[in-house]
């Protein structure tokens, strides 16, 4: 006679869709998108309208080298930029540091 398998009731499986807060720097996500945003050093008046709203913090800061702000804008991290756009849309409309480009891959 054949041994029956133990099929595991719902409390012995393990739990799913679990994950751990503070972990989004460990992924890439920036190959996703197919337009990116472009920043224009010239063109930015350091509002950080666009670092506020970028759900990603794709958007680079860091403390002003001149002392003449406190934070201003150095970049884009397109590791984990998904090229939603929300920066460009927030830029300023008179500035428009922020263009949206396709990317090229």
């Amino acid at each position: 006679m054949k041994e029956q398998e133990h099929k595991p009731t719902a409390a012995e499986l393990p739990a799913g869709g679990i994950v751990e807060a503070g972990t989004a720097a460990e992924f890439k996500t920036g190959p996703w998108r197919s337009i990116k945003p472009v920043w224009n050093k010239d063109k930015c008046i350091g509002c950080l309208t666009c670092w506020i709203y970028c759900p990603d913090a794709a958007i680079q800061i860091a403390q002003d080298p001149a002392g003449k702000k406190g934070m201003i804008v150095v970049g884009i991290d397109y590791d984990h930029c998904k090229g939603c756009g929300i920066c460009s849309r927030e830029c300023p409309p008179k500035i428009s540091a922020i263009t949206m480009e396709e990317e090229k891959k």
